[in-house]
C-alpha cells in the first residue's frame, strides 16, 4: 500500500513543494514555496499541517532560509537564518515537532565552515529527517498493528495520515500496516470541526487507499461506542508530556467516552513528539480565528452578536491513554519519563 508524499525539497528549482491541504478534497494541488514568508503563511493557514509534517516543514525552512540569505559573511548569514526560524518556530505554539525540526538543523549548521557548507549541511539534515520521519511512521505502524483485532472497527479524529507526516501516518499508518498484514479493519473518521480535518482530509487520504470508512459528526461518536461499534479509537498527537497528550480539539471527549465504554484508547505518535520537560499548565493552546466557527464557506452560520472560542487543541490525561505506540514500541501508562529520554537518545 503506498501513501502519497506531503512535502518535499525540488532539487531543480531549489524550492519546498506540498501538497495544500486546504483544498482538498475538492483541489489537489502542489504548491512551489520559495520564501519563508510564504511558509509561514503555508504553516499559519494549516496548508501544511499535522506535528511530524510540521517538524518536516520546520527542518526544511531552515534548509529554505540558508539558500535564500544573501550574506556574504558567515556570522550574519547564520544570524539571517535563526531570525527566519524564529518567524517559523512561532506559527504553531501548541505542536512541539515544528521546533524540534527547526532546532536540529539549526544545531548541524552552527558548525559549518563557511556558507556554503552551511547550506549543504542544512539541505542534507532536512532529507534526513525526511527520510526519518517516514521510516518512524512505518516502525509505528508495524507495533501499532499488533494491538487491533483481526477484524478491527476504528473510531479516530482529525488527521494523523500521511498528510500529517511526510508519508505514510502515525495513526493511519497503524491502519496501513494492519491492512497490509492481512487484518480486516473499517474506519469511522470523526469530522473534526471546525476546518473538517477527518472529513476533508482523513476520508480523502483511505477512500484514495481503498479502505472503508466512513466520516461521521463529532458528537456521533459516543453513541457509536454505546452501540458497541467501535473497538478501538486510534488518534496522533502534537505534544506529549509528563501528564498529557495535546492532540486535535475533540480528543479528550473521545477518550473520556471509551474510559466509559471500555474501549482502548490509543495515541500513535514518533519520540520527537514528547516534551519531558514540560506539564499541562506550561504548554500554551492555540486559539484560531473566529471564521473557522462562524462560517462555512461564504455562509455565517453564528450571529454577529455572539462570542466564539475556537481552540485548536485540547488534553488528554494519561490515565484515560491505554498506550502509546512510537517507533522504538508500545508504552502503557503511566510513562516513565527516563525511558523516554533513553529512547530517545538510540540512534
Amino acid at each position: 500500500m503506498n501513501a502519497t508524499a506531503t512535502l518535499w525539497w525540488d532539487k531543480d528549482t531549489g524550492s519546498l513543494r506540498y501538497i495544500d491541504q486546504t483544498l482538498l478534497p475538492v483541489k489537489y494541488a502542489v504548491v512551489e514555496c520559495r520564501s519563508i514568508e510564504r511558509l509561514a503563511r503555508a504553516i499559519k493557514r494549516l496548508e501544511i499541517r499535522g506535528a511530524p509534517a510540521l517538524g518536516v516543514a520546520g527542518a526544511y525552512g531552515v534548509a529554505l532560509a540558508a539558500q535564500v540569505s544573501t550574506k556574504k559573511n558567515l556570522k550574519t548569514f547564520l544570524s539571517d537564518v535563526h531570525r527566519d526560524a524564529e518567524i517559523l518556530r512561532l506559527t504553531r505554539p501548541t505542536a512541539i515537532n515544528l521546533g524540534w525540526g527547526i532546532d536540529r538543523v539549526l544545531g548541524k549548521i552552527a558548525y559549518a565552515d563557511d556558507i556554503s557548507s552551511a547550506r549543504t549541511i542544512a539541505l542534507e539534515e532536512a532529507e534526513t529527517i525526511a527520510r526519518e520521519d517516514t521510516a518512524c511512521c512505518h516502525a509505528i505502524g508495524e507495533y501499532g498493528a499488533d494491538l487491533l483485532p483481526e477484524i478491527c472497527t476504528v473510531l479516530t479524529h482529525c488527521n494523523a495520515g500521511s498528510l500529517a507526516c511526510s508519508s505514510w501516518g502515525t495513526a493511519l499508518g497503524v491502519i496501513r500496516s494492519a491492512i497490509d498484514n492481512g487484518k480486516e479493519i473499517n474506519v469511522y473518521a470523526c469530522e473534526t470541526r471546525p476546518l473538517l480535518q477527518g472529513a476533508r482530509l482523513t476520508a480523502w487520504e483511505l477512500a484514495r487507499d481503498g479502505i472503508e470508512v466512513t466520516v461521521i459528526t463529532d458528537s456521533t461518536a459516543a453513541y457509536l461506542m454505546r452501540k458497541n461499534i467501535v473497538d478501538a479509537v486510534l488518534v496522533g498527537a502534537d505534544r506529549i508530556t509528563r501528564d498529557v497528550v495535546f492532540n486535535k480539539i475533540g480528543t479528550y471527549m473521545h477518550a473520556v467516552c471509551a474510559r466509559y465504554h471500555k474501549i482502548p484508547f490509543y495515541v500513535a505518535a514518533p519520540l520527537s513528539t514528547f516534551d519531558t520537560e514540560k506539564r499541562e499548565q506550561d504548554v500554551i493552546i492555540e486559539e484560531r480565528g473566529r471564521e473557522e466557527v462562524t462560517k462555512i464557506g461564504n455562509l455565517c452560520i453564528v450571529p454577529d452578536a455572539a462570542r466564539v472560542k475556537n481552540y485548536a487543541f485540547d488534553a488528554t490525561p494519561m490515565d484515560l491513554v491505554t498506550a502509546i505506540v512510537t517507533e522504538r514500541g508500545v508504552l502503557h501508562p503511566p510513562v516513565d519519563i527516563d525511558s523516554i529520554l533513553s529512547l530517545k537518545s538510540i540512534k
